[in-house]
């Protein structure tokens, strides 16, 4: 008997959630020290980098409770609606640690 689609999802879906809520654990450790780098004035940064900071969280928190409803509406599994929620965070922090480590810096 082997093992479908569906299962073998099932069955790698934590591991994959793992793995994407470890990645935004990283960016976003690294986004917070190179703005607080900045905010010291250890390195340059725009000014308005700590409005954007702030601003960016309720964006974020909108964005994931929409994309988790999306998905417990479509009759997702728990994983998958976690997945979609971690989403918003995931693109937000790997663009800001990517702006924030560029070379315009």
């Amino acid at each position: 008997m082997g093992l479908g689609k569906s299962n073998l999802s099932a069955i790698t879906a934590p591991f994959v959630l793992w793995q994407q809520m470890a990645q935004v654990a990283w960016d976003s450790q690294m986004v917070i020290a190179l703005r607080t780098a900045g905010m010291m004035g250890l390195i340059r940064q725009d000014a308005f980098e700590p409005q954007r900071m702030v601003v960016e969280k309720a964006d974020a928190a909108t964005e994931a409770m929409h994309a988790a409803l999306r998905a417990a509406s479509r009759g997702k599994r728990a994983d998958e609606v976690m997945v979609a929620a971690l989403a918003p965070y995931r693109r937000r922090t790997r663009a800001n640690a990517k702006r924030l480590t560029s070379r315009k810096h």
